[in-house]
């Protein structure tokens, strides 16, 4: 989209371009600017509802409540749609578009819920002006007959005809090209649009409920019933998973033309010239509207199996990594996994379920897809192994961790992936050699198995200035903590390496030349680098550790997770990471703390490895001879370092 001037733009609709504008009236929502403070807005519901009751001890203001429980439910209908859309383990072979949802379309749909506000004040000024309506019966079965008759013979024409209306070259650029920003079909795009749109939809919907109220059959039933369904197909319509088989639509072809499916209103967003309609194609057929494709595409993406799923390029194999990031996932909260995590009070609460859930996958659950996204044709994945952080700490859990592991290598190589990273844990060097278990055990693999670790390596070791000549290093016999040294020796920096361990601090220092060995000093305690400003910690570090660090020192570090900043006299550098090229599409989730674009370094390694076809394994301990070598390659290919500290 080209941005012409202040409040215009361009935007396609259909074959057609046009000038879109932001300042029509009653384009924005009034409260835009209450952020969530917008919730406040459902106080007096509240505060009237609990008046009535406590103080009047009536409940004459009942209908407070039904708008409460109501917004509630139509609230939880949107959240349980978005988690099975984004279930991509469940659905990954029936989604009618296999592109992915980006950040830009995520904050475009950020406010979806305003039409339940909206909507929360219009029935209040109803109720205000129609007292009879508080007091319905519970149930009237003629209600129910009455809602659908004028559903279908009014609120449907009607919706139809308003929205070819919103399509013409007139009102499409004022108002509805903003629902239509959203390219790919999401439950939330339901409740995306334009003020006006939705004060029209108030219209559509108030028709059958309070037309069968003014008729005298009228019901809490059919008021809760109908704006529920209406919700559930709305969400459905846009859920981008087909969930209709289409052996029903053969067995009773009728069907097909009273309630449409995902498949038909996604080619509606897809092309914008047909299939109009609120629920029933119907009215398609009879305005000539009807795109020709519907049903092929449908028994297409209805009769799919997973043989017809197409194999990621690269899977990078990740593992929870606590009880509370378990909950940083897009089929839990969408909005809240694309942002970086960070604990939430709104979390709290469920803590609880969270953890009876992780324990529950420990029983029988298989490594599963999480989320995905496409850089220069290829398809990139993240599959998780269902066990948290702590499990990978038992003896008694790394058999399974390890067989789960070796199952999902032997599915990627099953399925034609040419890479699989090994995530954090996943590579731990007590648990499986860095990867070299399972090269060992499988010497035919055709899937490179890749720990990225000399990714990680170089990304640290290039934020450390050059005029350094001394640094501190904690988890110094690790993997990482020997390549980090025996580099740094060779640019003839002093590094301090905190072990006890005499005979793996030997092992090491045997491996650099003669003359780098004199820059490998074994220290046992923290106290010995009180004058060193250069710390790497690679090994958690307590406050009295760190306590010894002089004033002013930076923390580079590579633990998992990262440490606490205790000092606020020193400064501490996040876990090496890049960020992704710019030509990366469908990214819309973060890689636990990482921002927008960021992946683990573990994780860009893995990248540049199928990136540059590499055919080699990069399991087991580090070359450093190729830290430089991936380090280039990975510039090359615009992943981009990340100099940030805080």
């Amino acid at each position: 989209m080209e941005k012409q001037n202040e409040g215009v733009e361009v935007v396609e609709n259909g074959n057609d371009t046009l000038l879109r504008k932001t300042d029509a009236a009653l384009f924005a929502w009034p409260w835009n600017n209450l952020g969530n403070y917008k919730y406040l807005l459902y106080g007096p519901f509240l505060a009237k509802f609990i008046h009535s009751m406590y103080w009047k001890e009536s409940m004459e203001d009942i209908w407070c409540l039904h708008i409460l429980v109501l917004c509630a439910l139509r609230g939880l209908v949107h959240q349980l749609w978005s988690t099975f859309s984004n279930m991509l383990y469940l659905n990954r072979t029936r989604r009618v578009s296999y592109e992915g949802i980006d950040y830009d379309q995520i904050d475009n749909e950020w406010d979806w819920d305003n039409f339940l506000v909206l909507q929360a004040i219009v029935g209040s000024f109803v109720y205000l002006n129609f007292p009879s309506l508080a007091n319905l019966p519970d149930w009237d079965v003629r209600g129910l007959i009455s809602c659908l008759i004028l559903h279908i013979g009014i609120s449907e024409p009607l919706f139809y005809w308003m929205h070819k209306l919103l399509h013409s070259s007139y009102l499409f650029p004022l108002y509805h090209w903003h629902h239509h920003e959203s390219k790919i079909t999401h439950p939330f795009t339901a409740g995306h649009g334009t003020f006006l749109e939705h004060l029209l939809l108030c219209v559509v919907i108030g028709i059958p409920t309070l037309g069968t109220a003014f008729i005298g059959y009228g019901s809490i039933s059919v008021m809760y019933s109908y704006i529920l369904a209406f919700d559930f197909l709305r969400c459905m319509g846009h859920s981008n998973v087909e969930i209709i088989p289409h052996s029903l639509y053969q067995r009773v072809p009728l069907l097909r033309y009273v309630i449409y499916c995902p498949t038909y209103h996604s080619l509606h967003h897809q092309e914008m010239k047909t299939n109009f309609c609120l629920f029933m194609p119907l009215y398609d057929m009879l305005g000539n509207t009807l795109n020709t494709a519907s049903w092929s595409l449908h028994e297409e993406i209805s009769s799919r199996t997973s043989t017809d799923e197409r194999a990621p390029d690269f899977v990078f194999l990740a593992h929870i990594v606590d009880i509370m990031s378990s909950m940083h996932a897009p089929f839990l909260f969408r909005s809240f996994s694309s942002v970086p995590f960070s604990t939430r009070l709104f979390l709290l609460p469920m803590w609880p379920f969270a953890f009876v859930v992780v324990l529950t996958m420990w029983l029988k659950t298989k490594t599963f897809l999480f989320s995905f996204y496409n850089i220069r044709g290829r398809l990139n994945q993240t599959w998780i192994v269902p066990r948290a952080g702590f499990q990978y700490f038992l003896p008694f859990a790394a058999e399974g961790i390890n067989k789960l592991i070796e199952e999902a290598i032997l599915r990627a190589d099953r399925i034609g992936v040419k890479v699989i990273s090994l995530a954090a844990l996943n590579k731990n060097e007590s648990l499986n050699g860095g990867g070299t278990l399972f090269v060992n055990k499988h010497p035919n693999l055709r899937v490179r198995v890749v720990h990225g670790n000399s990714l990680t390596a170089a990304v640290i070791l290039n934020e450390i200035p050059r005029d350094v000549n001394e640094v501190f290093l904690t988890g110094a016999t690790s993997k990482l903590g020997r390549a980090i040294a025996l580099y740094l020796a060779r640019r003839r920096v002093r590094v301090l390496m905190l072990t006890k361990s005499t005979e793996r601090f030997m092992k090491i220092q045997r491996e650099a030349t003669v003359e780098c060995q004199k820059y490998l000093v074994q220290v046992t305690n923290c106290k010995e680098a009180k004058q060193c400003k250069t710390w790497i910690i690679g090994k958690w570090s307590t406050p009295r550790e760190q306590s010894w660090a002089p004033s002013g020192t930076h923390f580079y570090q590579f633990v998992v997770p990262p440490i606490i900043p205790f000092r606020r006299d020193c400064t501490y550098g996040k876990l090496a990471a890049m960020r992704l090229p710019k030509d990366v599409t469908g990214l819309g989730t973060c890689e636990y703390t990482m921002g927008r674009g960021i992946v683990h370094a573990c994780h860009a390694g893995g990248l540049v490895h199928l990136l540059e076809g590499w055919t080699h394994h990069e399991v087991g301990a580090i070359d450093v001879d190729q830290i430089d070598v991936v380090w280039e390659a990975a510039l090359k290919h615009g992943l981009k370092p990340l100099y940030n500290s805080s």
